[in-house]
């Protein structure tokens, strides 16, 4: 098991994954942040909602997903932003390595 998490959330336009990728890279809270572009049907305020959005996803270490998490929010413009973590359980060593030494 390595100390590697996969935090996951969600923007609605590019310009604002982007600035929250940069924020979190620039605080090494996060690796890399990969963004893409989705589609998401949801139930929100008894309707429901279709709607463009940008996944935001933060390679990062398991030590700094509690500041990770609050950045997220903190940075959010959602009233109740995604914000789902995954740990890794393997991949490759030399990859896990360079995201722990850039959330150090």
């Amino acid at each position: 098991m390595s100390d590697a998490s996969v935090v996951t959330t969600t923007v609605d336009s590019a310009g604002a994954a982007e600035a929250l990728a940069r924020g979190i890279v620039e605080a090494r809270l996060g690796a890399c942040v990969q963004i893409v572009p989705i589609r998401s049907v949801y139930r929100w305020d008894g309707e429901v909602r279709i709607d463009d959005e940008w996944q935001c996803v933060v390679k990062t270490s398991a030590i700094r997903v509690d500041e990770l998490v609050a950045h997220i929010k903190a940075n959010h413009n959602y009233e109740v932003p995604e914000v789902v973590v995954t740990p890794v359980v393997g991949g490759n060593d030399d990859y896990l390595t360079w995201v722990s030494e850039e959330t150090s």
